[in-house]
Formats: structure tokens, sequence, C-alpha cells
């Protein structure tokens, strides 16, 4: 079936999905509404769309993930829970502009000054007193503008008109055997490369010494889940031995995965149209795609796409838990049994904004109040068309391995590729 369109079957009942049941057998729903208020059902497709996504993925590879689990388990393993116009992991705020809502996000360590800079004031380690003022004087197109020279991550909310269509690749192979190199961090990229690997694929991380995965200093137990069983190869960019390097993996790379801007790769010598052109399949994961340069991380880009939630009042809210990011994951994991035809692979310009976009619908106006959860003894129930579901609470998966220390397979892999060492 395609990712998107035809009614896809929901396998936990063998009936045609209801978005709705969907989202409520997710976790997402337990994640989305105020703390002190009931759980909100989000708009949309994403968790039918998700499950449709997981599903495709094991016709192909013979392995099952729950795909709508999938887009709360972080929050299963830090204990983060809906937070309303903040989001679940506090970094982003959905705050009022002079023309409608915008997600602002301060995540880095260097975000702090950015957004001073960006609203022309000095501020400390709290920069939302004076970034809540600016934007209530400037409007959303005002705020994307000097997000993107500045490199913050930050939108207006503005669903599409006319949503995308996901991509689907012509033809698939099975990852089994398959050599990956990952120079993904954080968690879409990450996720692509764990379904791989869990299909039997041969995953390198890449990382360079000096900026490691920033999620190596996040939850110990989710990084565990994303990286057990990978191998670890640390390589410096700036010496000619490490770009010597680099370049090799790349070459003997069977599928190349990456979630940065093209220029953080292109600066270290690697050429993605060029790889594809000699039969690599190389996934490129961006916050608005390739041609785009602007900064994004999961929980203001699923917000600036539309992916909110609203009260009565209409105020919008955060839906799950940075939730465009295992959306994408699964997308890209997809893709990325594409197969080579005729000796030339595939660049795939996978846009976090474009997946989280084609799982909603159209802009109709104003949208309405979400659907809310109503108390069942100790938990929730949303009513649905085919009666009342439970509100699932996300929920850990558990695989095998451990993670490795930074670059400790740097030798192995690179003796074992009969790459020189640096």
């Amino acid at each position: 079936m395609g990712i998107v369109g035809a009614v896809p079957i929901d396998e936990r009942a063998g009936r045609p999905a209801d978005p709705v049941a969907d989202w409520a057998c997710s976790g997402v729903v337990a994640l989305t509404g105020r703390a002190d208020g009931p759980p909100l059902v989000p708009p949309g497709r994403a968790a039918t769309v998700a499950d449709g996504l997981a599903a495709r993925f094991a016709a192909i590879t013979g392995v099952r993930v729950d795909g709508a689990r999938l887009l709360s388990e972080r929050a299963a393993f830090t204990g983060h829970g809906r937070r309303g116009p903040v989001s679940a992991g506090g970094a982003c705020r959905l705050l009022p502009t002079a023309d409608g809502w915008a997600a602002v996000s301060c995540a880095r360590p260097d975000d702090p000054a950015l957004l001073g800079a960006l609203v022309c004031a000095q501020v400390d380690e709290d920069p939302w007193p004076a970034v809540n003022a600016w934007l209530r004087g400037h409007t959303g197109a005002e705020l994307a503008e000097r997000a993107a020279l500045l490199g913050v991550a930050a939108g207006p909310v503005r669903p599409r008109d006319v949503p995308p269509a996901l991509p689907e690749p012509p033809a698939t192979r099975s990852p089994d055997g398959l050599l990956v190199v990952d120079f993904s961090a954080l968690w879409a990229g990450p996720l692509c490369a764990h379904l791989l690997g869990l299909a039997g694929a041969r995953v390198v991380k890449v990382e360079t010494p000096w900026r490691p995965d920033g999620a190596r200093r996040g939850n110990a137990g989710f990084y565990r889940l994303l990286h057990a069983g990978h191998r670890s190869v640390a390589l410096d960019p700036h010496t000619a031995g490490g770009r010597r390097a680099m370049a090799a993996l790349v070459a003997a790379a069977d599928v190349v995965i990456e979630a940065s801007r093209p220029r953080a790769l292109a600066g270290f010598g690697l050429d993605a149209e060029a790889a594809a052109a000699a039969g690599t399949v190389w996934v490129s994961i961006t916050a608005h795609g390739r041609g785009d340069d602007r900064v994004g991380f999961g929980d203001d880009v699923a917000a600036a796409s539309g992916l909110v939630a609203r009260d009565a009042g209409g105020v919008p809210l955060f839906c799950g838990d940075a939730i465009a990011d295992p959306l994408t994951g699964l997308a890209a994991a997809v893709l990325a049994t594409s197969a080579p035809t005729g000796g030339t692979g595939t660049l795939w310009d996978v846009s976090m904004s474009d997946v989280v976009a084609a799982t909603l619908d159209p802009d109709g106006g104003a949208p309405p109040a979400s659907p809310a959860a109503r108390p069942d003894g100790d938990g929730w129930v949303v009513d649905t068309s085919s009666g009342p579901v439970p509100v699932a609470l996300p929920e850990r998966r558990h695989v095998p391995g451990r993670v490795p220390d930074l670059g400790e397979h740097t030798t192995e892999v690179l003796d074992e590729l009969g790459i020189p060492l640096p």
C-alpha cells in the first residue's frame, strides 16, 4: 500500500484505521494538553500514518514495530508529561505573535544568546520574557526571517493549504547485510539507523571527537535503545587523514544517513549527489528540505507545520514529545530500503516539516478545539466511532546489546574495510 493515501488497515483489530483510536493507542494523547487538564487528541492522522509506515517496513524487512507507539516512546524513558504550551522536554514554547502563534526552541547552550540577538535585547539564562515581549509586537513572518538569519529554531504556526504527499521507493531491498554509515544525531536519523539495524544492517555511527552526538548527554536508556549493537567510529575531518577515511567510508556504504544541513558534510568534503550517482542510497534528513537552510528540531518543526492541539479558547498546545523526529525516522527507514537501479542510488530529501504536513488535513480556516479524553477509573478514555478507547501511556521497548564508547570501533571498522588509519 502507499504510505499516504489509501485507507490503511489497523492491524490491532483488522479494521479500517480510525485516526482517533490510533492516537489513543499511541501514547501521544497522554502527552498532549495542559498538565492540569485532560489529555487532548491531536489533529490529523500521524499515528495512523506511523502504523502504515511500520507495516510497509515490515513487508520489506520482516521486522515489525508498533509505528504509532514509536511516536511517544522517548517519554517512557524520560518521564516527561504534557505541559500545554511548553514542550514535554521543556526546550520549546508556543508564544503569541502580532498575527498568530509561533514555536520557539531554546535547546542548545548558545540559544539564549541567539534569542537575545533575535529580539535585540540583553538576556540572561532565561530569555523567555524578552522573547515573549518581542513576539507580541512582530509578525510570524518577521520571526521566520530573523530566525533563519541567526540559525534559531523557530517559526510561525502555519498549516499548509495543500499538504504534500510522502514519497515511496519504487523498488526496495532487504537491509540485511548492508553497510549503513550513520552521520546523524539526536532522534530522527538514529531511529532510522536503529530500524535498519533491527533488519540486519551493519550500522556504523560516525562522529567527530570534538562534536559527538548531543543525545549521548541525554537519557542513557533511550540512547541505548537507538544505538545498542551499532559500531562507533570517531574521525576528525579537520585532518587530511580523517577526511580521507570519511570519504572511504561513504564510498563503501550501501546507505548513508545524515541529519544536518547539507553544508555540514559538504564541508567535510563529502558529496551526496556524487555518492548517489555511484549507487549509494543517501537519506538526507533536514528540518525543511535540503534547499532550505533553516534550523529546526522535533517540537518546533511539528508545531510550525500545524501539528498542534487546541484548547477551548483556541490556544495551540504541543502534541506529544518532539513528534516530528520519530515520524520522520520511520519515513526515512522506509526510504532507506530503496533498491538502486541501473547502478544508480537515490538521494532522498527528507524534510521533517513535509513529513508532518503530509499527515494533516488541508487548512480549513479557524481550527476547532481538540477532542478531550474523559476520566475512566484511574485513567482516561477517548470516544471513537467504534466506542471508547483507553488512552495508552508511553511504553518502553527493550533491545539487547550495549552502547559503544565514542570511537570504540574505529580501528576495527577501518581495517575491515581496508581503509588506512588516519
